[in-house]
């Protein structure tokens, strides 16, 4: 390697290092941004980033980031100082925040009015003895729309992680040097959290049940032994990542006492649920096609009928078979008790209600249900949604479009010469191609899009309120950006196109708008592969 392009990796290491810093400062501001005051500990562990991403950027000779970073800081004092007006402050804060932000984005990102995707508010860190192995594994999280940071000292790790607590962590048994020294600094940092991080350890040489015991209680959620790929690191790392965006579980709620319906509604929010409630059984189709609930809660006896009566009415209808019933009453014969389960519900809760023992019930019963729910809708390689639940969907979006009057894209993506990567490396390295476009495909698109797998290396993807620009731009920057990852094969690396067809919705039905991406697929192929091709390119 030559003097030039050892600074240049030098450059790039350091500058990683710097957005880093910048990216933890605009997710300390976002936390508290929104409201009128900040609190003080929010203002100093804000000021005290910001100051260390100033040192770090006047030290990596990075000025825009500087610059940014201490008109941050100026806004921040002035915030802080007796007196100040937070009418005057707080948008002089924001207008530095923004041109933080904007210092911060990629070059890919410059330009655009809004960023293709968002990093995860939360880090990930990497803390692996082989150096390489930590920036090659940083840049590839980066394609998937993590954000991470690799660290060579346990004691920078500790501040760090103290500073600011990590979403997950990757450790090396042996970072730090010692056989066992990862382990000692994942102790020490766990002792500063109230709840533990979830870590993936790695090790090259010791897998013996006295090391993996010691790993399992202090956090590790898994143990590789010996150390696997990037390729497999990334997909159980996105597991763990995972649970934060879990969404709060939809409880409907049937009781004629007005006052212990009121309790209940208190007492499932403030647990993090949403809660419907209604007082009236007469009421409960309408509650049903509204609310959707994932888990219901009936009351036994109500003027005019009882839960049992409501449950089974419940279970007629296909779509709220599995749906758990739970049912509430002071009636403590157990035998009646299980009559009643008997006929449609699934547990038994006696008044007067304990509160944690019903949130216990509630979420045991939801984790349950949406397992059960994901293994009907969802394909089991890919964990997106399987073809008949994609045209489901598609139609529920034309549906909203048609209402609501707004546009809608349909995309048919396909992944080229797969079956040459089959052939070439194997099912197993295949699979993991499928997995890995998936998980880029979920990092890229909003929420409110709906990604499927449509059926071997074919991939559906619905985009509400979208143009067909907006939808060839958004396709063509994921095409880019996902044909520039490395592909892990043993020793080996290769990179991997996909070709899409997009079709813009023009009132027609769910069929149609199918057919015509699928033959705006086909002419992607006919030209050549490694392209996005719209119906409208190739019609009238």
């Amino acid at each position: 390697m030559t003097d030039e392009s050892q600074k240049e990796k030098l450059r790039q290491h350091f500058a990683r290092r710097v957005t880093a810093q910048a990216r933890i400062v605009l997710d300390l501001w976002q936390k508290c941004s929104g409201e009128t005051s900040i609190e003080t500990a929010q203002l100093d562990e804000l000021s005290g980033a910001t100051d260390k991403l100033i040192r770090y950027a006047q030290r990596f000779d990075m000025a825009r980031h500087a610059t940014a970073g201490e008109q941050l800081l100026a806004a921040l004092q002035a915030h802080q100082a007796d007196g100040a007006d937070s009418n005057v402050t707080l948008p002089t804060i924001r207008q530095a925040v923004e041109a933080l932000s904007q210092a911060t984005l990629r070059r890919s990102d410059q330009n655009q009015e809004e960023s293709p995707r968002a990093f995860r508010k939360t880090p990930i860190y990497l803390a692996l003895s082989s150096q390489e192995m930590a920036s090659r594994l940083v840049r590839q999280m980066e394609f998937f729309g993590f954000r991470a940071a690799a660290f060579e000292d346990p004691e920078e790790l500790i501040r760090e992680c103290h500073q600011s607590k990590p979403e997950t962590m990757l450790v090396d048994i042996t970072f730090g040097g010692g056989p066992t020294s990862g382990l000692d600094t994942v102790e020490r940092i766990q002792q500063q959290h109230e709840t533990p991080i979830p870590i993936v350890f790695v090790s090259e040489d010791d897998g013996t049940i006295e090391t993996r015991l010691r790993a399992s209680r202090c956090g590790g959620e898994e143990f590789f032994y010996p150390a696997v790929d990037p390729g497999q690191l990334i997909e159980k790392i996105e597991t763990y990542t995972h649970g934060n965006t879990v969404e709060p579980y939809r409880v409907l709620v049937l009781d004629d006492s007005r006052a212990q319906a009121k309790f209940m509604e208190t007492v499932l929010k403030k647990a993090g649920m949403r809660a419907h409630i209604i007082t009236d059984p007469m009421q409960i189709i309408d509650a049903l096609d509204e609310f959707s609930p994932e888990i219901i809660i009936l009351d036994m006896y109500m003027p005019g009928c009882t839960g049992m009566e409501i449950a089974r009415v419940i279970r007629q209808q296909d779509r709220f078979h599995s749906v758990p019933i739970i049912y509430l009453s002071a009636e403590d014969d157990v035998g009646k008790q299980l009559q009643a389960m008997s006929l449609g519900g699934d547990d038994f809760l006696t008044k007067p209600i304990d509160p944690k023992h019903l949130i216990a019930t509630l979420h045991n019963r939801g984790r349950r249900a949406r397992s059960l729910l994901a293994l009907m809708i969802r394909d089991s390689l890919t964990g997106l949604y399987n073809h008949t639940h994609t045209l489901n969907l598609l139609e529920q979006e034309l549906a909203r479009a048609k209402q609501k009057g707004h546009g809608l894209c349909f995309v048919m993506l396909d992944i080229d010469y797969f079956k040459k990567i089959n052939d070439s490396f194997g099912h197993p390295i295949g699979d993991r191609v499928l997995r890995s476009l998936s998980m880029f495909l979920k990092q890229r698109l909003r929420k409110t899009d709906h990604i499927g797998r449509y059926g071997g290396e074919e991939f559906a993807i619905i985009l509400p309120e979208t143009s067909e620009s907006d939808a060839r731009s958004v396709m063509n920057e994921i095409r880019e950006r996902f044909s520039s990852l490395k592909q892990p094969a043993g020793e080996q690396e290769f990179s991997v196109t996909f070709s899409a067809g997009v079709a813009a919705w023009q009132g027609e039905n769910a069929q149609t708008i199918c057919e015509r991406a699928d033959r705006a697929l086909y002419k992607a192929k006919e030209a050549g592969r490694n392209c996005v091709i719209s119906d409208s390119q190739h019609t009238g």
